[in-house]
């Protein structure tokens, strides 16, 4: 697979060893709901992720949750509450939007409090070698003392201002140096250290939770472009200041989701949330949008984009469903006519694979997905077998599992499952034959009052929740 490396600049083939695979995401700072902007990341590189276990490699995955910080403690104290509790809170928020953009919990999601420790010992490491120095209860890291500071962001350090998330104070000796470690402040969370109670800076967090959970050096290191500087370039000078040896073989950045061609954003007010977006068009259609175009590209969101997403979402679900309709009277052994089709989608399985291992191509994987989907609707227009059909699905299902587009089980809240809508249609059924047609009639308002919508079609009754 090749993947473009911001590192060097270029397309590079990713070349993992014994089909083994480090990577690791920025998670979000838990102090709200995540906005769609946010959700990019996370859905880019879940699919990624999803797809290098597809192609036969073991992945360990780490995404972060910076659960002190300062938006954190301001937080808290408007709402009277901890920032534990804020975090907690907004932690669970986390995995209720995740799941439902079918995003897959990762191989650990570390919290920064829970890796305090780690911090420390990073922090005590960089100032034994000269990279960092304590002034006034804080610690900060020379960047200047890392020569290839700037390496991943292509600025110089010349010309660099302080990019970190705190104030520029008197007490760094380059305005350009980061906080690794903040004396407390009254009233803010602090845990010991040798330099006094205070609490870790933003960067060094992932720093050390890579190295505890997937070691000095690891395969992808991946998150926003916004990320990119200064919070990915003070990641590899700690790192790589501390230890000696490259942090990350591949840096992998995705574009901004823009409104008005202005990067969405909490701090510029113009953001949607996930949680409201998918109220009105449904997580999958979030999912699908954030897909549809190839993850570098900054792309518009708009209203009318996202309900174009979820039309093409139902175009989907409408395939899946007319073929799990079909087979439930089909019979028979798969013939050579549906043979010679199913080798037709082995072939759009291959170009589906080539155009996801060329730069992780999601826009041309989904037009891929949709050709087959206009293949199978015109094929399964005549009668097929069993046979045949469930192989079509089976297809079907590999590349919808991996995108994670799969229909989602309805949830049922008044009583009427699966099991006793096909009751009810086949007692229809059966009321047509003797030519009760009150009953059957009575049976469709009677569905259709608790949301069921019936189609009459030569092969009997589709349905399908409203």
């Amino acid at each position: 697979m090749k993947l473009f490396n911001d590192l060097s600049g270029k397309k590079e083939e990713l070349g993992q060893k014994d089909n083994y695979v480090r990577m690791y995401a920025c998670g979000p700072t838990v102090y709200n709901y995540f906005h769609v902007g946010n959700a990019r990341c996370f859905v880019t590189f879940d699919l990624l992720r999803r797809f290098l276990e597809y192609r036969g490699n073991k992945v360990d995955f780490v995404q972060n949750f910076t659960d002190i910080d300062d938006k954190m403690i301001r937080r808290a104290n408007e709402e009277n509450t901890t920032v534990k509790e804020v975090a907690d809170r907004y932690i669970a928020e986390y995995f209720k939007d995740a799941e439902g953009l079918g995003v897959l919990p990762a191989t650990i999601h570390p919290r920064a409090t829970e890796n305090i420790d780690s911090i420390i010992k990073i922090i005590e490491t960089l100032i034994e070698k000269g990279h960092a120095y304590e002034s006034q209860g804080d610690v900060y890291y020379s960047a200047r003392s890392f020569k290839d500071y700037g390496k991943l962001s292509g600025k110089n350090v010349d010309d660099l201002e302080s990019g970190a998330r705190i104030d520029v104070s008197d007490i760094k000796r380059d305005p350009l140096d980061f906080a690794l470690w903040k004396a407390s402040k009254p009233g803010e969370p602090f845990w010991e250290s040798p330099w006094g109670n205070g609490r870790p800076g933003w960067h060094i967090e992932c720093s050390a939770m890579v190295d505890k959970y997937l070691g000095k050096t690891i395969d992808i290191h991946c998150g926003g472009v916004d990320l990119t500087f200064p919070h990915h370039e003070n990641e590899i000078a700690q790192s790589e200041g501390a230890f000696g040896v490259p942090f990350c073989r591949f840096w992998v950045h995705n574009g901004f989701i823009n409104v008005d061609n202005k990067k969405m954003s909490k701090s510029l007010g113009n953001f949607f949330t996930v949680r409201d977006a998918a109220e009105k068009y449904g997580y999958a259609a979030i999912r699908y949008f954030i897909l549809s175009a190839h993850y570098k590209s900054p792309v518009n969101f708009s209203a009318e984009i996202l309900a174009q997403a979820q039309s093409s979402v139902q175009r989907l679900y409408n395939c899946e469903e007319n073929l799990r309709f079909l087979l439930k009277n089909a019979q028979g052994e798969i013939t050579p006519e549906e043979t010679e089709f199913i080798q037709k989608l082995d072939s759009r399985r291959e170009e589906f694979i080539a155009v996801m291992e060329d730069d992780f191509n999601t826009a041309d994987g989904l037009a891929t997905l949709f050709e087959a989907v206009k293949d199978i609707n015109i094929f399964v227009n005549a009668e097929r077998s069993r046979g045949g059909l469930e192989q079509i699905l089976a297809f079907y299902e590999e590349i919808c599992g991996l995108l994670g587009f799969l229909k989602p089980e309805e949830k049922v809240e008044n009583g009427f499952d699966d099991e006793k809508i096909e009751a009810l249609l086949a007692e229809r059924a059966a009321a047509k034959k003797e030519k009760n047609y009150a009953r059957a009639d009575e049976i469709r308002a009677l569905l259709g009052e608790n949301g069921i919508v019936i189609e009459d079609t030569p092969a009997g009754a589709k349905w399908h929740r409203a």
